[in-house]
Formats: structure tokens, sequence, C-alpha cells
């Protein structure tokens, strides 16, 4: 007789990996931020692939007309493994955000891991940035959802957070400056806020602050082992995007990119690699870093202080590259 099966990785006990490759998930995902709902944001919930099953978000400000208003791609963090859009900090941020920017914020989610390891949520990304062409496509009220009548599909900016903010750089990477495969949506560039990348070489701040408050190297580690394709490594492409095994991307045209991280993340330096060597390669990307700060401080807290600097950042970013 065969061993039961056991539980090889375990988050917070919320996900449970088995030895026979089932998953336990709780389906009450404990989230203490109460939800933000006023007057100031309208949104609503649609499916934007039926096949999958998949939804977004779409948030638009309830005092304004949307006439030429830009549109603002919003992907979640929770290390490919958690998240949606309907986490309360995450819906919180996106009404921040469309109130702050006056824009009209799409939330999509995606499918998670273990149950489906990357590459499905960049997969399930692109689809989302599909569905927006297909709405752009239509040219018409008639079969345009009526909250996207007006927009600027030649403004549309894409903003990830930690695990969203790989995502965006892998949609930067397929969907390079100059293609027409999204026209007549024009993604203008990309704001990458704290992005979970990940490599087989330790790089300084992660050998000499491998612990946040929360968050530590084991808990980002176990992450990949739960997402990243069964027998591959840290410097899967997925995860490590300048690696060894990716794609160089010498001369691949990208759009403008704007990486902001914490001063005090475990992934600070490897961020500032990461922009660094895309400015080398002759890239226009801006490295924001905000001292003190550890992963989650925008998402976290999208009211505070710092938060309101981190939108005039954006915000900036969105004038100048909407010229």
């Amino acid at each position: 007789m065969g061993s039961l099966p056991h539980v090889v990785e375990d988050c917070f006990g919320l996900l449970q990996l088995y030895s026979d490759g089932s998953v336990y998930r709780n389906p009450e995902v404990p989230c203490p931020t109460p939800l933000l709902d006023d007057d100031s944001v309208l949104y609503k919930d649609l499916v934007f692939d039926l096949k999958r099953s998949l939804r977004l978000r779409l948030y638009k400000p309830s005092s304004t007309s949307l006439k030429k208003l830009p549109i603002l791609f919003y992907f979640h963090g929770g290390g490919f493994c958690f998240g949606s859009f309907t986490f309360p900090h995450f819906h919180n941020l996106c009404v921040r955000m469309t109130t702050a920017l006056n824009a009209v914020v799409i939330a999509p989610d995606h499918r998670l891991a273990p149950e489906h390891r990357l590459p499905a949520a960049t997969d399930d990304a692109c689809l989302a940035m599909k569905w927006l062409k297909g709405q752009a496509m239509h040219g018409n009220v008639e079969n345009m959802d009526p909250w996207l009548t007006g927009v600027d599909f030649d403004r549309v900016f894409v903003l990830g957070d930690s695990s969203g903010g790989n995502l965006a750089h892998h949609l930067a990477v397929r969907f390079k400056a100059g293609s027409t495969e999204l026209a007549p949506v024009r993604v203008r560039g990309y704001v990458l806020l704290s992005p979970f990348f990940g490599g087989s070489v330790r790089t300084k701040s992660e050998q000499e602050h491998p612990c946040e408050a929360f968050w530590n190297l084991e808990m980002y580690d176990r992450f990949w082992r739960l997402s990243i394709p069964i027998g591959s490594t840290l410097d899967d492409p997925s995860a490590n995007p300048l690696g060894p095994y990716s794609q160089s991307l010498a001369d691949v045209p990208l759009d403008p990119i704007a990486v902001v991280v914490g001063g005090g993340e475990i992934l600070r330096d490897r961020l500032e690699d990461y922009a660094t060597r895309l400015r080398e390669m002759g890239k226009k990307v801006q490295f924001v870093e905000f001292e003190g700060q550890q992963h989650g401080f925008f998402t976290d807290n999208p009211f505070s202080e710092v938060a309101g600097k981190v939108l005039q950042r954006i915000r900036d970013f969105i004038l100048d590259n909407s010229k």
C-alpha cells in the first residue's frame, strides 16, 4: 500500500500543494482591509475570456466625461498563486488610481499557480490586452461596451504590481514598441511596481537583507517553486527576464518603462540591475526608489503620503508619454 498524499508546499495554510499534485485552497482568503466603495468611482465586472472564465473589473470616474480619458491596465500581485480584483486592497488601489489619475482602469484576473503554472498568467494578460483591442475595433456604440465609449485608445498604459509587474515586463516584450498587433489600441508605456523577478545568483540586497517586516526570501522562493514550470529553475525566463535563458532584448524595441521600488525591499538591487541593463541597451527606462519602503508599500496603503508621491510619478509618466 502506497503512502497517503502529504503536503510538500504550504503558503500560510491558505494554499497547500500535495505530493500527488493535488491542491487545497482555503476558499476564504483573509483580508482585513475594508472595501472602499464611495460615489467617486463606478465599477462593474465583465468576462474577457469565456473559455477560461476570466473576468476583469472596469472602473471609471463617476463625475467626469469619458471623452479622451486614458486607459490604465492594472495587473495585481500575489506571487502568481493568489489574488483577484475582488481582494479589497487591490480594489481600493484601483479606486484610488481612477480618481487620482482621472483614468479608466481595467483590472483583469488571471489563472493561478500551481494549478496553472507560468506562462499561463502571461498568456491571460495578453488575452486581456486583446480584449481591449476587440472593443476598440468595434468602432461604434452598439458593439462597444458603453463604459468605453469616447475613451482614448491611443493612450493606454500598463501598470503591474509585484507579480503583476513581472507580467507588465513580458507584455512590453510581447507587444513591443511600434507593433501593430493591438491596433487601434496604442500602449504608451509600462509601470512596474516592485516587479517580482528572481534568479539563481543572489544579489547583494537578497544576501544582506533577506527579510522584511512580513516578506522574506524563503517565501519568494516558495512562490517560484509553485509557479514556474516543473523542473525549471529561478533562471526560467518567466522569473529572470534578463537571465541566461531569456530572450536577448538588445534589438527589441520597447515602449518607455518606469520601475518603482522601495529602498528597503529584498529585491531592490535586482530591480535596479534590471533597469540599468535595459538603459545600457538604449531603452527608455526610469528607476524610481522610495527610501526605506518595503514590498507592497503602495498597494497596501494607497492613501498614504508616500502613495501620493508614487501617484504623482505615475501621473508625470503618463503625461510625458502622451505627447
